[in-house]
């Protein structure tokens, strides 16, 4: 369903993401109403005090239906999803929730200008500090986490986008994480603290015929490194040439990675019972030049999400842990899988 909206929508006029986009903080982590699709992606690692582990997801879409300019305020401009995921790592099991409203000042928006979104109860807000809080709570599962920032933006690419494929002007979109948020705060009304990936991106394009689904990977090292990384795939399987990455130093340096700098090769796979799709499950990453050579390990393999409520995609996203040349934890999106 939610790419079909997509394509229905490609006649209207949105501002595509062209190279020299010029970031502005705190301004960009507002809302782009300008831009076709946008998300606010958060996901983490949290520790209860009395040792219990999860990972959790929440995320936030806005998709445009009309540009700004040529609405009047009571028209409908824009549908807000948003999706909320536990990992409960030690009671093996997962868990997850959807919504999807039409966007307004009452039921969900996004502000410009700053982080302030929200989806019912869902919200991600910036406090007098600085600092930002989000919050879900659904079924038995609820967060209310502050999270405080140790590194400045990273973004990623080049030249202001992240290219999606290649010779199409547009085709891309901006793209920048917040790799290294320290996380403090409740789940499940248990205390607990953790660390979280924020990723934010706004454009208006989507994939190409011949492209299948995306690989994405934010990994968070020990030792004050983060690595990202995302494979496009082509509906014969392999990479796309416009696949990438970011090395994000220890001191919030951003080192930009072509796909011929990297290597991700899955060592398992696992087949989900409810969409019947089959994933890898497992994988190696290396960054030869960099001397990277990582094992990635789901924490529960069945950490799939069927969003038939929502945005119609059926993806897997789920909490890691890293080992190799360094430890670590992190998160892995696949989606695509279930379309032969």
């Amino acid at each position: 369903m939610f790419h079909a909206l997509l394509a229905l929508l490609l006649a209207i006029t949105f501002q595509p993401a062209l190279p020299g986009y010029e970031y502005e903080f705190p301004r960009d982590h507002g809302a782009h109403n300008d831009y076709k699709t946008e998300w606010w992606y958060y996901t983490g690692h949290l520790r209860a005090d009395d040792g219990h582990r999860y990972g959790f997801e929440l995320t936030f879409f806005r998709v445009g239906l009309v540009p700004v300019e040529q609405t009047n305020p009571w028209d409908l401009r824009n549908l807000a999803l948003a999706h909320f995921a536990i990992t409960d790592v030690d009671g093996r099991d997962f868990r997850y929730y959807e919504k999807l409203n039409r966007a307004s000042e009452f039921t969900a928006n996004a502000a410009v200008e700053k982080l302030d979104v929200f989806n019912e109860g869902w919200r991600a807000t910036t406090l007098p500090d600085g600092s930002w809080r989000i919050r879900a709570a659904s079924g038995k599962d609820a967060i209310d986490l502050v999270l405080r920032t140790r590194k400045p933006p990273a973004i990623h690419g080049e030249n202001g986008v992240s290219i999606k494929s290649e010779g199409i002007g547009g085709s891309a979109s901006h793209y920048y994480s917040m790799t290294r948020l320290e996380a403090s705060g409740t789940i499940a009304g248990r205390r607990c603290k953790g660390q979280v990936w924020m990723d934010h991106e706004f454009g208006s394009s989507q994939l190409l015929e011949n492209q299948r689904g995306w690989d994405w990977f934010s990994i968070q090292l020990d030792n004050g490194t983060e690595l990202m990384l995302y494979l496009i795939r082509r509906t014969d399987g392999t990479p796309d040439v416009t696949s990438s990455g970011s090395l994000i130093g220890s001191d919030g340096r951003v080192t930009h990675l072509r796909h011929d700098q990297l290597a991700v090769h899955p060592i398992g796979s696992w087949k989900s019972t409810k969409s019947k799709a089959t994933y890898p499950m497992g994988w190696r990453v290396e960054v030869p030049s960099m001397h990277i050579a990582l094992k990635l390990d789901p924490l529960l393999n069945d950490q799939e999400l069927l969003t038939t409520g929502s945005t119609g995609v059926t993806y897997w996203e789920g909490a890691v842990s890293v080992s190799g040349s360094a430890t670590g934890e992190g998160y892995v999106e696949m989606t695509g899988y279930d379309k032969h």
